[in-house]
């Protein structure tokens, strides 16, 4: 009998053994828009908890996670909050090339051009335009250099080279407007504290996010968007980008989904299979990025929270 146990035991120890060599993996990128890390763990946690899978959140920008997927080197291996048409520089080159697979259920996202509501009303601004009024400059002059402050993003993202040509177009530099470019943090942090003070600040924004949690803003009218006045030529695409470009309408509606190497195909396949399943709405988005930012959980916590509030979703990605 001692014999037989010993065996059992062993054999147990042996199929764990074999089950955690080959357990499945990925790693997931992290571009750092709170939306992208609320998604990223979400993904993990669910790789992790209910797939016995091993997820791995690794830090980078646009351009070092797209470099990374197409390298098929196990580096970075899923993108997951890839905004379209703003990302197609990346996008346009991976998946004809084979390397990248998107998601076939996206989201919606609006993006756009934010004041708070306080500084709205006082100035009277509702439209873009109103941007460069000289008495609005000078509101939104904050340090004293004769430039209002107006946030396009950070470094590293698309849509931050889309505002810079487009604040060119709506003739808000002429009008003395500064392009600012600082991480999302620093945005947000400076959204309050302008509200606080009383001051002027413009910032890009847009929908999913936690902003609209955070403080009372608006998002400014634009031109309807029109292709013929949207020719946005990326950095990737051609050096001399900025002066290829022409941007003077509002974005159309981004569709935003996930993405992975092709090569996770073969290496985790069962992991590819809840990829294809995921999809998630802008309101679960801005919910998570609302908790993360201003509540200052943890990312990893508020993940596994959603799970427990949404579990027959997160079944039907896993196909129980």
């Amino acid at each position: 009998m001692k014999i037989i146990k010993t065996t059992l035991v062993a054999g147990l120890i042996s199929l764990f053994a074999t089950f955690s060599t080959f357990a499945e993996k990925v790693k997931i990128g992290d571009p750092g828009w709170t939306g992208a890390t609320a998604i990223a763990n979400l993904l993990a946690a669910v790789v992790n908890d209910k797939m016995g899978g091993e997820a791995e959140l690794v830090p980078g920008n646009n351009t070092a996670i797209y470099a990374a997927i197409d390298r098929s080197k196990g580096e970075i291996e899923v993108h997951p909050d890839i905004w379209l048409p703003n990302q197609q520089a990346y996008t346009n080159d991976l998946v004809p090339k084979g390397t990248l697979k998107l998601s076939s259920k996206p989201y919606e996202g609006n993006q756009g051009y934010c004041v708070s509501q306080q500084f709205a009303k006082k100035m009277n601004i509702t439209a873009i335009e109103d941007l460069a009024r000289p008495e609005v400059v000078k509101a939104m002059d904050s340090d004293g250099n004769g430039k209002g402050e107006f946030w396009i993003g950070a470094d590293g993202w698309a849509s931050a080279n889309v505002n810079q040509v487009k604040l060119r177009d709506y003739g808000l530099y002429d009008a003395g407007i500064e392009a600012i470019r600082a991480a999302e943090a620093v945005k947000n942090a400076r959204v309050l504290d302008s509200i606080k003070k009383g001051e002027g600040y413009a910032f890009y924004c847009y929908k999913p996010h936690a902003i609209w949690g955070m403080a009372d803003v608006v998002m400014l009218t634009e031109p309807k968007f029109d292709e013929a006045k949207y020719k946005m030529v990326q950095p990737k695409e051609d050096a001399d980008w900025y002066k290829k470009s022409y941007v003077a309408s509002k974005d159309a509606l981004k569709q935003i989904q996930i993405g992975w190497g092709t090569s996770l195909e073969a290496k985790s396949p069962a992991i590819v299979d809840f990829f294809k399943n995921f999809q998630l709405s802008a309101d679960d988005v801005s919910l998570m990025a609302f908790q993360i930012s201003v509540e200052k959980k943890d990312p990893a916590d508020v993940a596994r929270t959603w799970m427990k509030n949404n579990k027959s979703k997160v079944d039907g990605w896993l196909g129980l």
